[in-house]
């Protein structure tokens, strides 16, 4: 798995992560060079039907951060928060993670969480990715219990930690490369 590191060697291309690739056009990566540049603010959302958990982070520093648990009913509801969120945040990408069933085969959150990204992708006109998310709540709950926090006290970060770790591994995927190519 590419890590990202602060002090890539760029004549070999050792240590460069898909993060700081986005710097430049040509930099290898694990074989592979960037295609386009993606530098700027990300949002990543944990979807759910009563809670979506938001984190933002940055594509220089590959590291993310919760930010808030939208708790609204409606869909009008839930979209004017996450519109003030672009508003404020102004991302150059969404990320959602993708829930399915431990051997990756989809269900019935797979299908609600791929028609949340479609709608952002219309209503905000924004790139929209994926990233694999089974886990990532039981990851989540786990480590706010590590801070001291009971169920009840972590309850209200939860979704929020979620969508942070959701970030953080679509920041170590190589999700944005693609084969290697010379230069045009």
């Amino acid at each position: 798995m590419l890590r990202c590191s602060p002090w890539p060697d760029i004549e070999s291309g050792a240590g460069l992560t898909p993060c700081l690739a986005t710097k430049s056009i040509g930099f290898i990566v694990s074989n592979h060079w960037r295609a386009s540049p993606l530098m700027g603010t990300v949002l990543a959302f944990d979807f759910g039907e009563k809670r979506i958990g938001v984190a933002t982070g940055e594509t220089m520093l590959c590291s993310a951060h919760p930010l808030t648990t939208i708790h609204a009913e409606s869909n009008d509801d839930r979209f004017a928060a996450i519109g003030k969120l672009v508003a404020e945040w102004q991302p150059e990408q969404l990320v959602v993670g993708l829930p399915t069933h431990a051997d990756g085969t989809p269900h019935e959150m797979t299908r609600l969480a791929t028609k949340f990204a479609e709608r952002l992708a219309r209503r905000f006109n924004l790139p929209v990715s994926f990233a694999d998310e089974r886990l990532t709540s039981l990851d989540a709950e786990a480590r706010l219990r590590e801070t001291g926090r009971n169920s009840k006290s972590a309850k209200p970060l939860l979704d929020a930690v979620a969508a942070q770790l959701i970030l953080q591994t679509w920041f170590e995927s190589p999700h944005h490369v693609i084969p290697a190519q010379p230069p045009a």
